[in-house]
């Protein structure tokens, strides 16, 4: 179990620190109850592995260790309550949430909004590629929104694309708590959408693989 300042700083960024799933930390307070939104990012996949950029490329797949970091959290978010799975229609993405999905005995939506953000010409590549002028982060600070690789998508785009499918789940799914299955860059975009912050100048957060995320709708959600 985490102490209690390491449980507050969990609360006021919204994250259950699972990573790197050596022990999940059975989160108890209150903001699990209040987010209908639940983040988590997919297991560990063959081009995590590999270090290659994924981006919106579809080859990789799960490897053994990602399966396993999938179902631990499973197991770890089935004393939790969820209406339905939304995946990010991808392969890792689709294989993370049919594991979860047995545990928890649940259907699964498929979305193409919760894809990762398109790194262009770039994937398929070394991970080295990604600078911070491609990537629009420096010093674990987003200092360019408008940056991207060529033929790719920006985070300005990218947290567009994230609140596109915020709007439409509170009009599909009105009331309903989602376990969302996502990526790494649409967390950290559907966690700005959801705060109403700005990324430009948010911290680059790690999301580690399978770690799990709460954040609510807005209030407003339903209006662009």
């Amino acid at each position: 179990m985490v102490g209690e300042t390491s449980e507050r700083a969990a609360r006021l960024k919204g994250a259950v620190a699972l990573a790197p799933l050596a022990t999940l930390v059975h989160v108890t307070f209150e903001r699990v109850e209040l987010s209908d939104l639940v983040l988590v990012r997919h297991g560990q996949s063959t081009w995590n592995e590999l270090r290659l950029v994924q981006g919106q490329n579809d080859e990789a797949r799960l490897t053994d260790k990602g399966r396993d970091q999938a179902l631990r959290a499973a197991k770890e978010l089935r004393a939790q309550r969820f209406d339905r799975i939304v995946s990010s229609d991808l392969a890792r993405t689709r294989e993370t949430a049919q594991i979860i999905a047995e545990v928890l005995g649940l259907e699964i939506d498929l979305d193409a909004d919760l894809r990762e953000r398109s790194y262009g010409i770039l994937e398929g590549g070394s991970l080295d590629a990604v600078t911070p002028a491609v990537l629009g982060v420096k010093d674990g600070v987003i200092v360019d929104e408008d940056a991207s690789a060529e033929g790719g998508e920006s985070l300005r785009a990218l947290r567009a694309r994230a609140g596109r499918f915020v709007r439409a789940s509170s009009e599909r799914w009105p009331g309903e708590r989602l376990l969302v299955v996502t990526h790494g860059g649409t967390i950290r975009a559907l966690r700005s959408y959801c705060a109403r912050t700005p990324m430009q100048g948010s911290e680059w957060d790690a999301v580690a693989n399978c770690t799990i995320w709460m954040v609510s709708r807005p209030s407003d959600s339903t209006r662009s």
